[in-house]
């Protein structure tokens, strides 16, 4: 199956939009397989900064997906010049984008939402950022323990523990 530039963008809207955490699974994986970890992550970073809180919330539950092994070997990207599968491309810098931006929405962002959805999959630990952000994860650690919604109480602490 060759994947058009235009499926790249309606893939990735539709796993942010789709409000199943399991049925956008769907979307991120043929998009992974065509395009590549750094692009759809990328994609995810950009709805995560600039989404609204809907959106931002769907991508933090695609991201979830977003680190999935390839194993689609015939969903590629139909370009002129491409000549075969996107691969396992190195997407550490955006992971790091992505965690320090998750970090940041996460403490500033009051949507319930966002908050419930960016928790399961954010470090709770120091040692995962540089020292420049070691505050503002005791800000995220605090805000959650003392959140009024039972669900991020209880994930903060199983996250972190006492």
């Amino acid at each position: 199956m060759d994947l058009s530039e235009a499926a790249f963008g309606a893939l990735v809207k539709a796993a942010v939009h789709d409000p199943n955490p399991s049925f956008n699974r769907g979307f991120i994986e043929p998009a992974l397989n065509a395009f590549g970890h750094s692009r759809v992550q990328s994609a995810l970073l950009g709805y995560l900064r600039t989404g609204t809180d809907l959106e931002r919330a769907g991508a933090a539950r695609a991201w979830y997906w977003s680190a999935l092994p390839l194993p689609m070997p015939l969903v590629r990207a139909k370009s002129p010049g491409f000549t075969g599968q996107a691969g396992s491309d190195d997407g550490s810098a955006v992971v790091a984008e992505w965690n320090e931006a998750a970090l940041h929405e996460f403490v500033n962002n009051e949507h319930l939402d966002v908050r419930r959805c960016i928790l399961p999959g954010l470090s709770l630990r120091k040692s995962a950022y540089p020292p420049e952000l070691h505050d503002l994860v005791e800000a995220a650690v605090s805000t959650a323990r003392s959140h009024p919604d039972e669900y991020i109480r209880h994930r903060v602490e199983h996250q972190v523990g006492d």
